[in-house]
């Protein structure tokens, strides 16, 4: 999986620079996974403004801005909730590309409704001072902790240069 995530970094940063675009990324699950992949590669600099980890609900409110009402409604693993994280970490930072994560990567903390391997992906962005767009996805990955946090960063990077093409 590693080489796949490197190939990605390596496309994702190749069309962020094409287009004259930066990156932030706002991660709870992931734990700064996306960022540490991202950072890993020489010249990110050049495209990588900067990674949010905001694991708590608190940090999610504090830095990005995230509603307390969007949390106590939809809890911090849902569409909306990292919606807003997207939103909130390009008003934040000095990109106009986001890549925003939060899910349940286990092995506990699951439930019916939201078992162990949800994961709600996002990506927001702005091009020329257009409005800003948000998209999410939900996905239900299988295996451990660790696996789901790497299939995580996959997908988010994956999403990240599809919506880029």
């Amino acid at each position: 999986m590693s080489d796949k995530i490197n190939r990605l970094v390596l496309e994702l940063g190749n069309q962020l620079l094409e287009r004259n675009l930066s990156l932030v990324t706002a991660e709870s699950c992931t734990g700064g996974g996306i960022s540490e992949a991202i950072t890993r590669a020489a010249g990110s600099s050049e495209w990588f403004d900067r990674g949010y980890v905001t694991y708590s609900n608190d940090s999610k409110i504090e830095l990005l801005g995230v509603n307390k009402i969007t949390l106590e409604r939809h809890g911090a693993v849902s569409e909306n909730t990292v919606a807003e994280m997207a939103i909130g970490a390009i008003e934040n930072s000095q990109a106009s590309f986001c890549i925003a994560v939060s899910g349940i990567a286990g092995p506990g903390g699951g439930t019916t409704e939201k078992p162990v391997g949800t994961i709600f992906i996002g990506w927001g962005y702005t091009v020329h001072d257009s409005p800003l767009k948000v998209e999410v996805n939900r996905f239900l990955f299988s295996g451990d902790r660790h696996l789901v946090r790497g299939k995580t960063i996959l997908e988010a990077l994956k999403g990240a240069c599809k919506l880029l093409k």
